[in-house]
């Protein structure tokens, strides 16, 4: 099965990453964590924060994909640099309120309040909250000022996780299964070849 490399054709106006989907199954199979504080009080009443926090992508991860009319499977990932690259331009380009529900449905109230990239597997504050990601990745922190999406959907499970929206470039690349049978296959095809010619001769 193929894998292609996505990168940002920064010649292409609309390059990048266009908003942040809170989906139920995130492609890159990590979930987010809803963040409260129970100790937080005002005229002692507790209040929720109301924040989600999880990776927005990880480095080198396959992400299994599927054409539309089922014709095609193949995987795509981001490297270090395209990923460092399209959280500076999501956040230059004032994306931050840009959000989505399973890439359907645009809602209101969303908005990316905290966007790091992991430098140090063992410092970073993913790791206070368990999510044991590898360095490169890009984490954000979403704040939630809508309470039907956060009691209908936070709230009962029914998201876990982000997946991004976005416009990038393919960038053929090969896992070494298939390029080992890209060389059986012609190394076939050539021992064929010569079979044809000497039974010819």
């Amino acid at each position: 099965m193929k894998i292609i490399e996505l990168i940002l054709d920064e010649d292409q106006e609309e390059a990048g990453i266009d908003a942040i989907s809170i989906v139920e199954n995130p492609a890159i199979e990590e979930d987010f964590i809803a963040l409260k504080n129970d100790q937080l009080k005002l005229a002692e009443v507790s209040k929720e924060k109301k924040l989600l926090m999880g990776p927005l992508l990880i480095p080198n991860k396959p992400i299994y994909r599927k054409n539309e009319d089922d014709s095609e499977e193949y995987y795509i990932y981001f490297s270090k640099d395209t990923i460092q690259k399209a959280s500076q331009l999501y956040l230059k380009n004032g994306k931050q309120n840009n959000s989505t529900l399973e890439h359907q449905h645009s809602l209101s109230g969303l908005t990316l309040v905290e966007s790091w990239i992991v430098e140090s597997e063992t410092q970073d504050k993913s790791r206070l909250y368990n999510m044991n990601v590898p360095q490169g990745t890009w984490m954000g922190t979403v704040k939630v000022n809508n309470d039907e999406i956060w009691n209908e959907y936070v709230k009962t499970n029914k998201v876990k996780g982000f997946s991004i929206e976005g416009f990038f470039a393919d960038k053929m690349e090969r896992p070494k299964e298939s390029i080992k049978d890209s060389y059986e296959t012609k190394a076939s095809e050539l021992l064929s070849s010569i079979k044809n010619i000497l039974n010819d001769k």
